[in-house]
């Protein structure tokens, strides 16, 4: 068994602020790359930034900025994610990188080699909001549901194109060998509708003359790549593609998460793109859902937008980060409420798991209890379910393990026991909250940090993991 994995999020593209559905995107992947160290594996978890595109010279411009200084503006609010929200991250790429560049110019001649990017003159719909062509099928009274306030552009120009349409059936096969290639199951059923229904060639290139901020495409000084197209090389350059093939054998290929909205760029466009440069596939690509605020798509015009920034400073970091875990259905679409937010902190932070150790530490240390406790290792039951990205579950899991130590403390009343009951019974359930702490650690990393070290060794009474918060 290799003792290496690699996972990967999306790169945020940076026309905006971080938001809470990217911040639930990159939390989620840093508890898997958690876990896998818990394990014992050495993990590489990479995430970033795209910086290329018409969005981005646009807004650009609008600030009356350089592209690429608006973009390390931008790029570094999306790093600052890495300290907010306690990540484990090991790799930031930027598709502004100069190594990023020479692989998507490397992987473009490959392809090109290869028979599978031509010339033409073609007209399309396309969504800037997107960036991306769209069919009559994609529109809903011909606008795109996605970003309906931005009207659909007409283009026509010369563009060298993708020939998508070569890798139908080899696409067809990977997911039928593959049933677990794309996560859920309903969205391997879609990408397997679509591609069956007929792939369409794609245009990966764009006039430097109309928009300029992209990566050169080789050897044709008028054209700059498709941002879709440069992008998600990202993912094999970032491990050193091409220039040193041993160390990005050792990582590629690597699984990637990524929202439902990237669900055909992540498991067919790529795939056939790797296919078509004769490189190994993904390993796997999970999708989650969407989050709406209080039940409402989030829009700057209903003033409903989730800063996460904004939720940290008021909650803290590993409260955030059980809200999104807990709150949220890994794959599938879930919904933030600050109301909901301010109920479960108090309920399940504050006074279940706060409480616990609280009382148990507190009394422990009293007592002058010293415990040894066994090293941890991760339970069947969570390596499944973490492998099957049932992450909610796990927390599910935990916070009934926690219900039930609370429970037995205020059944047993040891504050009531003699001194030798006493021990016996707090010696047992400080080895049930080192275990949930153990648990949670890459859920909550401070926090489980804190209950592993408070309920082993000589114990000290643990101060307030969650002060209740009063309105």
């Amino acid at each position: 068994m290799s003792q290496k994995k690699y996972i990967t999020t999306t790169l945020p593209y940076v026309n905006a602020e971080p938001h809470i559905g990217f911040a639930l995107e990159i939390v989620q992947a840093d508890v898997i790359a958690r876990t896998w160290r818990q394990q014992g594996y050495e993990v590489v978890f990479n995430t970033g930034t795209d910086e290329h595109g018409q969005k981005i010279y646009q807004k650009a411009l609008d600030a009356k900025q350089d592209p690429q200084a608006y973009c390390d503006e931008y790029a570094q609010k999306f790093n600052n994610l890495k300290d907010a929200l306690n990540l484990s991250y090991t790799h930031f790429i930027r598709t502004t990188d100069s190594h990023h560049v020479k692989a998507a110019q490397e992987f473009w001649n490959r392809c090109l080699a290869n028979g599978d990017i031509y010339k033409k003159n073609y007209q399309t719909k396309y969504c800037v909001g997107c960036e991306m062509e769209k069919t009559d099928s994609d529109l809903v009274e011909g606008k795109c549901p996605l970003h309906a306030k931005n009207p659909i552009e007409l283009r026509a120009e010369e563009n060298y194109f993708f020939a998508f349409s070569k890798f139908q059936k080899p696409l067809l096969e990977l997911y039928k060998k593959n049933p677990h290639f794309v996560l859920p199951d309903s969205k391997l059923n879609e990408i397997v509708q679509f591609v069956s229904g007929g792939l369409q060639d794609f245009s990966i290139s764009r006039l430097k003359s109309k928009m300029p901020w992209g990566i050169p495409v080789p050897n044709d000084p008028d054209h700059v790549m498709y941002v879709w197209f440069d992008a998600l090389i990202n993912y094999i350059s970032t491990v050193k593609w091409p220039g040193d093939e041993l160390e990005f054998n050792s990582w590629w290929p690597g699984i990637q998460v990524a929202g439902k909205d990237n669900l055909r760029q992540q498991s067919a466009m790529w795939q056939a793109m790797l296919l078509s440069a004769k490189l190994p596939l993904s390993k796997q690509i999970i999708i989650h859902g969407f989050i709406t605020s209080n039940g409402q798509k989030m829009s700057k015009s209903l003033g409903n937008v989730v800063n996460p920034y904004e939720m940290i400073q008021k909650y803290g970091t590993d409260a955030v980060r059980f809200y999104l875990l807990r709150e949220i259905p890994t794959l599938d679409d879930g919904d933030f409420s600050e109301s909901r937010m301010y109920e479960l902190y108090n309920s399940d932070l504050a006074n279940e798991l706060g409480n616990s150790v609280s009382r148990v530490t507190t009394l422990a240390a009293k007592d002058g209890i010293s415990v040894h406790q066994k090293p941890y290792g991760i339970t069947p039951e969570d390596s499944a379910l973490t492998d099957s990205f049932k992450l909610n579950a796990i927390l599910v899991s935990i916070w009934e393990e926690v219900k039930k130590i609370n429970k037995v403390i205020n059944e047993n009343e040891p504050w009531n026991k003699t001194p030798e009951v006493r021990r016996e019974f707090l010696v047992e359930t400080l080895e049930k909250l080192f275990i949930v702490g153990n648990r949670l650690s890459p859920f909550m990393p401070k926090t489980g940090e804190l209950i592993v070290a408070g309920t082993n060794g000589s114990i000290a009474k643990v101060p307030p993991l969650f002060p209740r918060l009063s309105k």
